[in-house]
């Protein structure tokens, strides 16, 4: 797994993604939790090539600012950089943008884990 590794996810927003739909705020922007997922798509998709079979990330922890709205129709772009491995904890930097600039950034943290033994645990 190579530091440097990075991958750009894109959205554009419908009503399914704006606060006031998610249930996290009651206005017509773009969610947060919708924006941080799609952070975390970004970096989940970073490394997926570089994954052995039968192998998966998923999510650990994850840090972001939002701040700036975005409006339904816009364009939002989600771009992960992995910057450090740690035998299965992978670091990533996350940063969000609309058409108009930089709309949150942070911090998150996946783990490598075996699809079938991880599924095993779910009850």
């Amino acid at each position: 797994m190579e530091i440097g590794l990075a991958h750009t996810s894109t959205l554009v927003v419908e009503e399914k993604h704006l606060a006031c739909n998610v249930g996290s705020g009651d206005l017509q922007v773009l969610a947060t939790p919708m924006m941080m997922a799609l952070m975390e798509n970004a970096a989940m998709l970073a490394v997926a090539p570089a994954l052995e079979e039968g192998m998966s990330t998923v999510g650990g922890q994850i840090s972001s600012s939002h701040i700036k709205p975005t409006g339904l129709g816009h364009t939002v772009t989600a771009r992960a950089v992995l910057t450090e491995v740690d035998g299965r904890k992978l670091k990533f930097h996350i940063e969000a943008h609309d058409e108009d600039g930089l709309i949150g950034e942070g911090d998150h943290l996946r783990f490598i884990v075996g699809k079938e033994k991880f599924m095993s645990k779910v009850k």
